[in-house]
């Protein structure tokens, strides 16, 4: 009757699994990114509708009313869990489109979300939590734009050309065939709301030219919407001010000006390059070592849902912002609903307009769009499975983005976990172990100097790491004795500005159900008589356990003490061992503020404030940020201080952890010619802490274990086959424990 009963739980069990399996992968659609069928449907709908006056983004005119960006409106949560959860119906897909109306007495951006997908019939305004009205001079600047700013650029450097010529040893901005001079762009674009101003820093045009400044930076004002009235407002040339080209131009000729003579162009102009250059030891013209799959992929995908090992997810690239995931499931049961990018700024300092300026805030950008393919062998192992993606941002058409996402299954080359028991006689009781493979998810972001490469990662214990790396060229301006206070010099006339990488996550959790409770585990001393010899004390840690009821009392401030674990469970649901199923996040992060808190700027990216906040999940508080925020940071159209204002309960709520990663960089001189990752790599881990009954990495059948038999041969249990194959090793497995003297 016993043998009954349980077998009967073991095909309920099964069941239940195979249901989870099925639903997750019925759901999973739903956070799939845009087709190019929907994106052009989508487009053919709006420019139907004649009010809207729609005309093709890349036309000349700024005043024109146009499609900025299309990508996923993604389902309200409630409507996808019972899809998820039920194997109900999913809801139709809808498109989040934003169109900047130029043609109209007052400008401006409105969002809609068009449905249903893919033959769209309606739309309707889409807005932010508070309804706060979007202004348009925050736009993202678009290559229409840029078009118009090259122009102005002509006309000022046609201007300054003998000086820039000069200056740079024979480069020109035109007509210069190979010793060309380019520009990069600073934001945001103005200290102020509704303007539109932006500090331009010439460079030479050669590869690698964000480490090439010439020491010309010029403020133009391209507010209105007719670039016959865009002005320069300030020139800035050797530590001096001018309050325009032409003054500059006047007191260079006439002496008042110290000129500066840049080396003359030869080779030395290529240390921004990639060429190899110095004598290595290794033998490096030979090809290191490289993954295999000895027996093929053990990973599934199909479409945007990927399987391995118990993992199950969904993903999308959002064109906005970046890499997400859904519906994370460990067995099938849920650990997150959602964990995905939201925001990635880099704050600078230096002593030249253009440096003190900058304040990258790369969605402003629309970072996801950024995702260049990746190459076989350097972005991604060989092995790796290779997807395209497809973005519509300021373009007529969708954009297509060939291998700019990979899959892959890897060694760590560390154990998960070992163990050799000696019998300290010169041998040993057992060996056991079990290699460390993990599932990678990844695709890079190249914000123009910076890559950024985004990284999840799924382990066969239940844990999953979230990691950004970060590398490319460091945004360099022209050196000055004074910028040594800022940074480094890097080469020569280079200065190497400082700056804090900042990355926000939205996590949200949902630990076996959404109803889930916050808690933090600190350490404190305590100090008893010793029980079995009285006249000693015992002084040792003993944990101390913070429930957080509210927002506030979960909203963990820079610069203040952080506690040693912060703890998501369900306090609903327990293991066999009494204890409420939970997971930890654990910080891999030496990020810190990057403004004091109201200061300006500091306004837009509220979330900085806080390594951790946790809030209740609303529908309305989607995002931490927007496209917008690079432009209008003084008041932005998402303020995240806003979602932990009315300090709501948190208790047994459905709950959303928001995580901010990052470092600061001090460029040096092994910046050049790019940053490295080793050290530039942040992130965080989600663990399961008393969510197993034990660790789940027991059901790989790839552990190992060895004990010594009665012939005093090794004994070898082994659940996969003894040789691997020929392009690892053709030799078997071996492993003799003994240890002697010599």
């Amino acid at each position: 009757m016993k043998f009954l009963c349980l077998l009967q739980l073991a095909c309920m069990a099964s069941c239940v699994a195979s249901r989870s399996r099925e639903w997750a992968h019925h759901g999973a659609p739903m956070f799939a990114d845009l087709t190019v069928h929907e994106m052009k449907a989508v487009r053919a709908y709006l420019h139907a509708i004649p009010e809207m006056r729609l005309t093709n983004a890349h036309s000349r005119s700024l005043n024109k009313n146009s499609i900025l960006l299309m990508e996923l409106n993604l389902p309200k949560k409630h409507e996808a869990l019972r899809a998820l959860d039920r194997g109900q119906a999913k809801p139709k897909r809808q498109a989040r489109v934003i169109i900047q109306f130029g043609n109209q007495t007052k400008p401006n951006i409105t969002e809609y979300i068009v449905s249903p997908l893919p033959s769209p019939t309606s739309h309707e305004v889409k807005t932010f939590k508070g309804a706060k009205p979007i202004t348009f001079e925050s736009r993202p600047i678009t290559v229409v734009e840029y078009a118009h700013v090259n122009d102005i650029l002509e006309k000022i450097t046609t201007k300054a050309h003998k000086l820039l010529f000069e200056t740079t040893g024979g480069f020109s901005y035109t007509n210069c065939s190979n010793r060309c001079l380019t520009f990069s762009d600073i934001a945001p674009r103005g200290l102020d709301p509704g303007e539109r101003r932006t500090w331009i820093m010439l460079q030479k045009f050669v590869e690698g030219y964000f480490i090439h400044p010439v020491g010309f930076e010029v403020l133009i004002n391209h507010q209105d919407l007719n670039p016959e009235k865009w002005t320069v407002e300030k020139v800035w040339y050797n530590s001096m001010y001018f309050d325009s080209v032409e003054e500059l131009v006047e007191k260079y000729e006439s002496g008042e000006v110290e000129k500066v003579k840049l080396p003359a162009h030869n080779d030395d102009d290529f240390y921004s390059t990639y060429i190899p250059r110095g004598q290595s030891n290794t033998h490096t013209n030979i090809h290191g070592p490289k993954l295999v799959l000895p027996q093929g992929p053990r990973y599934h995908i199909d479409r945007n849902f990927v399987e391995y090992a118990g993992w199950s997810f969904a993903y999308r690239v959002r064109s906005s912002a970046g890499l997400q995931v859904f519906d994370l499931r460990f067995n099938g049961e849920r650990i997150a609903y959602e964990i995905s990018l939201q925001e990635a700024i880099a704050f600078y300092a230096g002593h030249t307009p253009a440096a003190m300026q900058t304040k990258y805030i790369d969605s402003g950008w629309a970072m996801g769009t950024s995702t260049f393919e990746l190459a076989p062998g350097i972005d991604c192992p060989e092995i790796a499975t290779f997807i395209d993606l497809y973005h519509y941002f300021d373009t007529d058409k969708p954009v297509h983005h060939k291998n700019a996402l990979c899959i892959f299954e890897m060694t760590t080359a560390m154990p998960l976990r070992r163990h050799f028991n000696s019998n300290f006689q010169g041998g040993y009781n057992f060996f056991g172990g079990l290699e460390n493979t993990v599932l990678v998810l990844r695709t890079t972001s190249t914000v123009y100097n910076y890559d950024y490469i985004w990284d999840f990662l799924f382990y066969p214990n239940g844990v999953v790491e979230v990691k950004v790396s970060a590398t490319g060229y460091i945004h360099a301006t022209f050196f000055t004795q004074e910028g040594l206070q800022y940074g480094s010099k890097v080469y020569n006339y280079v200065l190497g500005n400082l700056h804090t990488h900042l990355v926000h996550y939205k996590v949200d959790l949902d630990i076996d159900g959404r109803e889930n409770s916050f808690e933090t585990l600190d350490l404190r001393y305590e100090n008893f008589t010793n029980p079995w010899s009285q006249k000693h004390f015992v002084v040792q840690s003993k944990l101390h356990r913070t429930e957080h009821k509210t927002e506030r009392s979960a909203a963990f401030r820079f610069g203040k003490k952080f506690p040693r674990y912060v703890h998501f469970y369900n306090p609903n649901k327990k293991n066999k061992w009494g204890h409420q199923k939970g997971y930890r996040i654990q910080f891999n992060s030496h990020a810190h503020s990057v403004l004091p808190r109201g200061w300006r700027e500091e306004n837009g990216i509220s979330w900085s404030r806080y390594p951790l906040a946790v809030t209740r999940h609303k529908d309305n508080e989607a995002t931490s940020s927007s496209i917008y925020t690079q432009n209008d940071p003084w008041e932005p159209a998402v303020s995240f201080e806003s979602y932990i204002h009315n300090n709501e309960d948190i208790v047994n709520q459905d709950l959303v952890a928001w995580v901010t990663v990052g470092f600061l960089h001090v460029p040096h001189a092994e910046d050049i010619p790019n940053t490295a990752t080793p050290g530039n790599a942040v992130g965080f881990f989600l663990r399961p802490f008393n969510f197993f009954d034990e660790d789940p990495s027991l059901a790989s059948r790839s552990t190992v274990i060895v004990r010594p038999g009665q012939d005093g041969k090794p004994k070898i249990q082994r659940w996969t086959s003894d040789v691997i194959g020929h392009c690892v090793t053709d030799r078997p497995f071996f492993y003799n424990g003994t240890y002697a003297g010599v």
